[in-house]
């Protein structure tokens, strides 16, 4: 039986995750609680959320990278051509397996017949971007847990979600 699959994401109300390949927003609670919850895991991403998480490779990560770019394979990270090519590496490997975007990856994740976990941070305002996280609200979620929060500048909430 495949492992979960555990989506970790940020995205407004208006499902926008990024923008001009950054976040469009400073949450330290939010990137506190990534952090934490992606340390020691092995994490499935494309090549772009690599190149720009500084901390990508601290805190024990086993990475694949999803990129045509052999280069990219050193010092712990292992990369593949696909989505079900990082997915089969990712089941052979030891823990959970997360998955930490981008876009396309997302989409091809969501769209996968296997038990899923969505680590959502749904951030209750409508921001400008480039980068959407799919629309997830029409699949057969349980939610397992909700913790509302917020900062100076956003309202937002913390969501599990399964199925």
């Amino acid at each position: 039986m495949p492992k979960m699959i555990n989506l970790m994401v940020a995205c407004a109300e208006n499902r926008v995750m990024g923008r001009a390949n950054r976040l469009p927003w400073r949450i330290p609670e939010d990137l506190t609680f990534f952090h934490e919850q992606t340390a020691g895991k092995t994490i499935v991403l494309g090549r772009i959320c690599y190149q720009t998480w500084p901390r990508a490779r601290e805190d024990g990560r086993r990475l694949i990278v999803v990129t045509s770019d052999p280069s990219l394979e050193a010092g712990g990270v292992r990369v593949a051509r696909s989505v079900p090519a990082a997915l089969a590496i990712a089941e052979t490997m030891p823990g959970e397996i997360y998955v930490n975007g981008g876009e396309r990856i997302f989409e091809e994740v969501l769209a996968l017949d296997r038990p899923m976990r969505l680590h959502l941070t749904l951030v209750h305002a409508e921001v400008l971007g480039d980068r959407y996280f799919p629309e997830w609200r029409h699949l057969a979620w349980r939610e397992v847990s909700r913790r509302d929060s917020s900062d100076e500048n956003f309202r937002y909430t913390f969501l599990t979600l399964e199925r």
